[in-house]
């Protein structure tokens, strides 16, 4: 039987796993796991900051805030040798925008009222403003002062102005051909703006600075590349404004009077061979030199060159005389005469006539037949040592060496008409600078455009002697009988020469085109000027040397002598009154 019974069985309880506690450990371990992960991630983006961005990164801000500005240096003064200013650097304002940091552009009406002022056309103020990517454009460099107060007045967010010299000459046309110019950006461009540059530009200097999103410069940072600009040099010329002034206005009046295409003159200190004056005709204006043509900027004293005619006549009278083959009294037949199927002739016919005679009446016939007492490499070396056909070395950019031929092509008709100034070329100023063998006893004195502190010493070309012979001779051409008569000057004994020279045209020598030229120097004694004067085809009033160039010699030289202070030699006749 079965024995019912209240006893269960009961299952066992799986036993319960206790979650251990959290020790301090666990903690700190967790911690810097944490802190770990965030410095591993600083660090790759520092590294990559560093690395891969910064370059980026370091451009972009410079574009906005650093800049590095050029402090141009002042360029050198140019004065005359009294110390009248000439050229000079003055600040003036450009204006400038940075279209990068714009916020908006300018209305149409602004854009419209800049454009009037400033003289820039709209289209062209908003192309350049358009330039996102650009962080500096000019609108207007170096304005007056009174547009750039008009500017200002408009107050156009994003506009900025910078500082910058401007070459002005206070003398304007006076001074165009010696000094020249230079451009919107300082550099000499012609003159000896140009070829005295190294001089007078100096060294620009530089500070890089902090600069706002206006254009605003807030702050000067140290840098290397900061450094201080240092100014040009000055320069004192060897001219005189006074002379200058004479010379240019004596100078226009001939070439208007003779209705001419050009005039030079050039005056020189005839002891030490300072450029006193030296003038162009027509000229052009300095400060404003694109309105200029180019052959109007051209300094023909000093590039172009020019046949003499009857102003070479001296140096064959002289070469004969120094050589000892001829003296002064001796006597020449001056008849006219054949060289081959050429004839040599005078403008009148003089059968016989001294050294003196051959230089007062210019006659062709009688330096011919001196030159012909030479061999053609005699005259050659001669004519080059008085600086024909080589360079002066004044320092002026294009100078003209002139052209001597070689010797060895010489023809006998040839070398007689280089004797009276056909054959051979020079310019104006070394024709002057020949000369300074008669005022300086025989020396070839160096030219300069720059004030001298010390006399030059000169290349001993014929004697002393021989000099002073010619001095005296050349006074007979401006006394009664000479070809030169209208270029005296009351007080003075003057030395000198006429030259009438036909040009050449296509190959040929024109019977209508014609270079009128008188040089000469006073006093004869102890000259202490050299005034030499060139009308280029004259057409109106004569074309001879004596009649056109003549009257511009002596005003010049009489004016040049009394400016310097130079003691009349012989009395002053008085012109009784009718």
């Amino acid at each position: 039987m079965l024995i019912k019974s209240d006893y269960k069985p009961q299952m066992r309880q799986k036993p319960v796993k206790q979650k251990k506690p959290v020790s301090t450990n666990g903690r700190i371990a967790f911690v810097l796991l944490v802190f770990a992960t965030a410095f591993a991630t600083a660090a790759g983006w520092s590294i990559h900051l560093h690395t891969v961005e910064q370059n980026r990164l370091q451009t972009e801000g410079n574009k906005r805030f650093v800049r590095t500005l050029v402090q141009q240096a002042n360029r050198g003064t140019i004065t005359d040798r009294n110390g009248a200013v000439l050229a000079l650097s003055a600040p003036t304002d450009s204006l400038y925008a940075i279209p990068s940091a714009m916020e908006k552009m300018p209305s149409q009406e602004q854009l419209e009222q800049l454009s009037e002022i400033i003289e820039v056309p709209v289209e062209t103020i908003a192309d350049r403003l358009a330039r996102t990517n650009s962080d500096f454009v000019f609108l207007k460099r170096q304005m007056s002062a009174e547009t750039a107060t008009k500017v200002r007045a408009l107050k156009i967010e994003g506009l900025a102005f910078q500082t910058e010299p401007k070459r002005q000459y206070p003398m304007g046309n006076l001074f165009s051909h010696v000094i020249g110019f230079t451009n919107i950006d300082g550099k000499g461009q012609e003159g000896l703006e140009l070829s005295r540059e190294d001089d007078l530009r100096g060294q620009d200097g530089a500070r890089v600075v902090l600069r706002d999103n206006k254009g605003n410069y807030v702050d000067q940072l140290d840098s290397p590349r900061n450094r201080d600009a240092v100014d040009g040099r000055n320069m004192v010329l060897s001219l005189d404004q006074r002379i200058q002034s004479l010379a240019h206005d004596k100078l226009a009046q001939a070439v208007a009077y003779h209705q001419a295409k050009a005039g030079t003159a050039v005056v020189l200190d005839a002891q030490t061979g300072e450029i006193l004056a030296l003038v162009n005709l027509p000229d052009f204006d300095p400060n404003q030199p694109g309105g200029a043509e180019i052959a109007l900027r051209r300094n023909r004293a000093v590039t172009d060159m020019i046949e003499p005619g009857s102003a070479m006549k001296p140096f064959p009278i002289a070469k004969a005389l120094d050589s000892g083959k001829v003296n002064e009294n001796m006597v020449f037949n001056t008849n006219t005469y054949n060289i081959g199927p050429a004839t040599v002739r005078d403008t009148h016919n003089y059968p016989s006539l001294t050294l003196r005679g051959i230089m007062q009446k210019s006659s062709n016939v009688g330096v011919s037949k001196l030159s012909a007492m030479f061999k053609p490499e005699e005259m050659h070396d001669f004519y080059k040592s008085v600086g024909f056909g080589r360079r002066m070395h004044s320092g002026f950019p294009g100078e003209s060496p002139g052209l001597v031929r070689d010797w060895r092509n010489w023809r006998p008709i040839e070398q007689a008409t280089m004797s009276f100034g056909y054959g051979l070329q020079m310019s104006l100023l070394q024709l002057a600078h020949s000369y300074t063998i008669f005022t300086s006893d025989g020396k070839l004195l160096p030219v300069s455009f720059l004030r001298q502190s010390t006399a030059p010493q000169g290349e001993q070309v014929i004697k002393p002697e021989t000099a002073r012979a010619i001095r005296r001779m050349m006074v007979s051409v401006t006394e009664p009988g000479g070809t030169g008569t209208q270029g005296a000057v009351p007080g003075f004994n003057v030395g000198a020469k006429t030259g009438t020279a036909r040009k050449l045209v296509g190959g040929r020598y024109a019977d209508n085109k014609h270079m009128a030229t008188f040089i000469g120097f006073a006093p004869a004694e102890h000259p202490r000027v050299i005034v030499a004067v060139n009308i280029d085809e004259p057409t109106q009033n004569g074309y001879y040397g004596g009649i056109v160039a003549g009257p511009v010699f002596r005003d010049i030289m009489a004016g040049s002598l009394n400016i310097l202070g130079v003691t009349p030699t012989k009395p002053v006749q008085q012109v009784a009154a009718k």
